[in-house]
């Protein structure tokens, strides 16, 4: 049995970048997607050897990253 966590992330823009405005310039949806991707691109690999640490004397549960 798997159960998803729903752990929220916010990015901060700096208002007045020019970044930000091609940001708010996306339908939200696209948004949300791209953040999402860039956060677990960059976030899940240096947690793996964390998780392998919280997981190594697991013996009814393990912590993963959702694919």
């Amino acid at each position: 049995m798997l159960i998803e966590h729903n752990l929220k992330f916010v990015t901060d823009f700096q208002d007045d970048h020019p970044i930000t405005v091609q940001m708010l310039n996306l339908p939200e949806s696209m948004r949300i997607q791209m953040l999402e991707s860039m956060l677990k691109d960059l976030v899940a690999p240096r947690l793996k050897p964390i998780l392998d640490e919280i997981n190594a004397g697991g013996s009814y549960a393990i912590l993963k990253v959702a694919e």
